[in-house]
């Protein structure tokens, strides 16, 4: 058998650790479809992030409303304050129903996160008989107004077909209600 030449073997040596080297590194490069997969799925871009926290306060909003009607029915002796607190309370019951359908459809789990709604509520329920009335409509036209800006900021925001078709269902509904309220306001005034 014939020697290799000392410059020949180191030759030979270069060249294989060179393809170890090569091997090694091709075998810890990710895969970047792969990667990008990984990133879409536990990322959320922010008009998931929008539109998750418009369910949330759409629904944290509406419940607000509904408890606030649910006190007028029960403190209020008027007439016309309990028609249109119970017509309230129906709305943002259907409005609160859908939210919840489809915010569980796209996966946004819905959570009270605002307890400045629970200071109005409790607000409203410390009144007095004689001022309930003007608490009760200032408080509601505040709200229904809360409301409106969420539908209105989401529309310009989004061009989700569902959230949109949402908004178109229930805007007019919601400013009907409040010209409502205003009105009634406006009588005891």
């Amino acid at each position: 058998m014939k020697a290799i030449p000392p410059l020949k073997a180191a030759f030979i040596k270069a060249v294989f650790l060179l393809i170890i080297i090569v091997c090694m590194a091709s075998c810890r490069k990710t895969n970047p479809i792969e990667t990008t997969l990984k990133n879409e799925a536990f990322t959320k871009n922010e008009k998931e992030e929008i539109e998750a926290f418009f369910f949330i306060a759409t629904a944290n909003v509406s419940k607000t409303i509904i408890s606030k009607s649910q006190i007028a029915q029960q403190k209020s002796s008027e007439i016309k304050i309990q028609e249109l607190s119970k017509k309230i309370e129906l709305t943002q019951s259907n409005l609160l129903e859908e939210v919840n359908k489809i915010a569980n459809k796209k996966l946004i789990i819905i959570t009270e996160i605002n307890a400045t709604h629970k200071r109005d509520l409790y607000d409203l329920i410390d009144v007095t008989d004689d001022a309930f009335k003007k608490a009760y409509l200032n408080s509601m036209s505040q709200s229904l107004n809360e409301q409106i800006d969420l539908f209105e900021s989401i529309s310009k925001e989004t061009n989700d077909k569902t959230i949109l078709k949402l908004v178109l269902q229930y805007l007019p509904g919601q400013y009907e209600l409040l010209r409502e309220t205003e009105r009634i306001n406006k009588e005891y005034i």
